[in-house]
């Protein structure tokens, strides 16, 4: 018998990548094989993002674009974020596809189930919900997809089946996503995650080894995890029952909080045993962001004891009247001295973060604040992105919305000041001696870049995937760099150890 093959097309943030990954462990359990490419699969599923309008949109192209491509007779599965929150309304208006499955729902029971005008009879449309599949009717209307109303968090149900526990295959690739928990506990103000992904749940640290280990099982040696989560300093507090995700850290002066400064050694927050542990693993750990009022000394330490020392920082604006309209922690001054702690204990560290422009409210006043401070932080790599109004968010609500003119306006000045600041942090590396990862043929990261996020190292063809090599940097191009190997230096340690021992304890 020939068995069944699959797409899977994965769009949004790296915490959706890890989801898949799990997705198609599943689908290889029950007898899948991946597929070449989306024309030749039976099974095409599209992992969705719904976080902003643009991710909604980039998601419904991708739906429309692969039922054009499959061939005759494949089923057509949306699964992710956008089948949870707005299942109902896809299912009416999506006639193209099969099946939705919200979180929960496994996506291969299309035809086993008899679901979906490809497979035999249509089972009637009616609400999603997490206990079983919802097949597709009705037409597709001329305009935007409304939007139903978000859930409360304290309501959204775990789903019955839960990717955040499941296996997934070996990687073959030195590097991967490891998610430690899902949902969120905070309450921003533009944010809809709470909504449908639910309040956080962390996942035990064994869990988490376990899956590091089965994943390093592959041809590749894994050299680099990357920890990421919804507020990942947050991991385990909720286990731990804490009754605010942010207590280990803050204390309430103005109802947002202030950091308090921890001791330089040790701690009691499972964030930083995670990172231990994890490191203790592997050659690389890089975390995949950090709030800025979760960076306590302990939590620093952690991370510069990795060798990893790359600070991804959730931080949205810097002005404080903002900030507070945002529901958010902190002000430009702090989050400066914070900067400026972290480099003087490593001069060294890079620095990434992403900011909301043209949030309502945001005065001309808020705009020069943030361009003043970008040039004074000098951050490695930044994201701009127009705010997004977001049904059942405390933003929507708001007055004072901010025209699109502007806020475009706005956003060509932030990246007018960025730009040259990243082009010179680039700059800045020509001739240095670097440690890369090879990635994949002729690809290589130093400790600066996030994969699949930030710039790469271009490197020699012929450099083993996998290994690590010291290079000499001799150019930048863009955010891109140019490097060759170090003569006569071959590859770096592998801290895996020939007999796999590393590995032994959480097998």
């Amino acid at each position: 018998m020939v068995p069944e093959r699959y797409w899977l097309e994965t769009l949004g943030c790296p915490k959706n990548q890890v989801d898949s990954d799990k997705l198609a462990g599943m689908l290889e359990r029950d007898g899948y094989v991946v597929a070449a490419t989306p024309a030749e699969a039976d099974l095409v599923v599209v992992n969705t993002c719904a976080f902003i309008e643009a991710a909604r949109e980039e998601s419904i192209g991708t739906i429309l674009t692969l039922a054009d491509e499959r061939r005759e007779g494949a089923r057509l599965v949306v699964t992710g974020c956008m089948a949870e929150r707005y299942g109902d309304e896809l299912a009416a208006s999506l006639p193209e596809v099969d099946l939705v499955a919200p979180f929960g729902v496994p996506v291969s029971l299309g035809r086993k189930a008899g679901v979906g005008p490809h497979a035999g009879p249509v089972a009637p449309a009616g609400p999603v919900a997490p206990a079983g599949p919802v097949a597709f009717g009705g037409a597709l209307p001329g305009g935007p997809i409304p939007l139903r109303s978000a859930r409360s968090p304290e309501t959204q149900p775990v789903p019955t089946l839960d990717l955040l526990n499941l296996p997934r295959p070996p990687v073959d690739a030195p590097w991967a996503y490891v998610k430690v928990a899902e949902g969120c506990d905070r309450r921003c103000g533009f944010c809809a995650i709470p909504s449908f992904r639910g309040k956080q749940r962390s996942r035990p640290l064994r869990a988490v080894l376990a899956e590091i280990a089965q994943l390093a099982s592959g041809r590749v040696p894994l050299r680099e995890v990357v920890l990421v989560a919804q507020d990942l300093a947050s991991y385990g507090l909720d286990r731990s029952g804490a009754s605010r995700v942010d207590r280990a850290v803050l204390s309430a002066d103005d109802g947002f909080g202030t950091l308090r400064e921890g001791p330089k050694t040790g701690s009691n927050r499972p964030i930083v045993d995670l990172v231990h542990a994890v490191g203790s693993m592997v050659d690389r750990v890089r975390l995949l962001y950090l709030y800025p009022s979760s960076l306590d000394h302990a939590l620093i330490d952690a991370v510069l004891g990795t060798g990893v020392a790359y600070f991804d920082l959730s931080l949205q604006h810097v002005s404080r009247p903002l900030l507070q309209r945002m529901r958010r922690w902190g002000d430009g001054e702090r989050f400066l001295e914070r900067i400026a702690d972290i480099r003087r204990d490593e001069p060294a560290a890079a620095f990434r973060s992403s900011f909301i422009v043209g949030y309502p409210g945001e005065t001309e006043e808020d705009h020069d604040a943030l361009l003043a401070w970008l040039a004074e932080a000098r951050l490695d790599w930044v994201g701009f992105f127009p705010y997004s109004r977001e049904d059942g968010t405390h933003a929507a609500g708001l007055d004072d919305q901010v025209p699109p003119a502007l806020v475009a306006e706005r956003l060509a000045e932030c990246v007018e000041i960025q730009d040259p600041i990243t082009a010179a942090r680039r700059d800045a590396s020509i001739g240095e001696v670097i440690e890369v990862l090879v990635d994949a043929p002729g690809e290589g990261r130093s400790y600066r870049e996030a994969p699949e996020i930030d710039g790469i190292v271009s490197v020699p063809l012929d450099l083993p995937v996998g290994t690590v090599v010291p290079v000499v940097v001799t150019g930048a191009d863009g955010p891109d760099l140019v490097a060759q190997p170090v003569p006569g230096s071959g590859e770096g340690p592998d801290h895996r150890g020939a007999d796999g021992n590393r590995w032994a304890a959480v097998r």
